[in-house]
């Protein structure tokens, strides 16, 4: 099976779950940490097993151990919970210098004054996409999401985008755990997967109209990025009111691809750039590696030895889809 350290590092991203290499408690524990979407949030024993899916006895003890940790903090007055200065402290620690967030943001904020919908910068977490950066005209009315803002993969076209753009086996093993946790959302997404897989393979973006709401429709562009070793995605939330789905694929779409395409080519002196690869200790790759750098319908960039920003999602006879070149 190889060191467990090779198998986090693998290429082709797949759980290891089947191994049975997850420990179980530190798995949990970032559930209930999960639980806690803004630093006022306050949550009960109850309400976090309710959400997680634990029995509140196993809740119990990890509230407890987190609050020890710091990472919580409890609230005798209103016996609840809220995050504590430790998970204050290592959100500030990661999120300190990320010096290309603004850049990706001023980008970002081009296409919102022309187009009256919310344009996020999303990254995976287990079962959603989290906002690390959003953008909106003035007076939009509609989405209101804003960075740290979570939504749910299976029901959001960043994260059927993000899906269509992972390979089989990682697929499956996301699929497996959802259809353990939450087999409502499991069935949803495996339902549109091939069909989102063939939009992203033609169009180079993924649509869905009243999947999340009735009243918002989106469309998604995923970026490979080899420093995170993961999906990104660039989204955009629209009133259906006004853009159905002929608007978004006419109107929407084309200016998604363009600024997709400016975000992957930023420049190369940022030292964060998601989409630049790690050089540090160049290396022969890894025939395992190369191979995992292929997945099934299309073909992802892994970045290793690579010092220029990679190609992102092409098409599976090797061409950049339209709309992928630089702007």
């Amino acid at each position: 099976m190889g060191r467990r350290s090779e198998r986090l590092g693998r290429q082709d991203g797949a759980a290891d779950g089947a191994d049975g290499d997850v420990i179980q408690v530190v798995s949990r524990a970032f559930d209930i940490m999960r639980c806690f979407e803004g630093q006022d949030m306050r949550l009960g024993n109850l309400e976090i097993a309710s959400r997680c899916r634990l029995p509140r006895s196993t809740v119990s003890r990890l509230t407890h151990t987190l609050t020890r940790m710091g990472q919580l903090v409890y609230l005798p007055q209103d016996q609840k919970y809220r995050l504590g200065p430790g998970a204050i402290a290592m959100s500030v620690s990661m999120t300190r210098g990320l010096r290309f967030r603004p850049l990706i943001r001023l980008m970002m904020q081009d296409v919102a004054e022309a187009i009256p919908g919310t344009i996020g910068f999303v990254a995976p977490d287990r079962f959603h996409m989290v906002y690390l950066e959003y953008a909106r005209a003035y007076d939009v009315v509609g989405l209101q999401s804003t960075t740290g803002s979570r939504i749910a993969i299976a029901r959001t076209a960043a994260g059927h985008a993000y899906t269509a753009a992972l390979g089989t086996e990682r697929y499956r093993a996301l699929l497996a755990d959802m259809t353990r946790e939450t087999p409502d959302d499991a069935r949803l997404l495996d339902a549109r997967i091939e069909a989102n897989r063939r939009a992203l393979r033609d169009d180079g973006f993924v649509v869905s109209c009243g999947l999340w709401n009735p009243h918002i429709s989106g469309i998604s562009v995923p970026l490979w990025s080899p420093r995170y070793r993961d999906f990104l995605v660039i989204t955009i939330g629209l009133l259906s009111a006004m853009y159905d789905e002929r608007r978004l694929r006419e109107e929407v779409a084309p200016r998604l691809l363009q600024l997709s395409a400016a975000v992957q080519k930023l420049s190369d002196s940022v030292e964060d750039n998601p989409f630049v690869a790690e050089t540090a200790s160049p290396r022969k790759q890894k025939p395992s590696e190369a191979r995992g750098a292929r997945e099934t319908g299309h073909e992802l960039e892994a970045g290793a030895g690579r010092t220029g920003a990679p190609g992102g999602v092409r098409a599976p006879d090797g061409r950049r889809r339209q709309g992928e070149a630089a702007t």
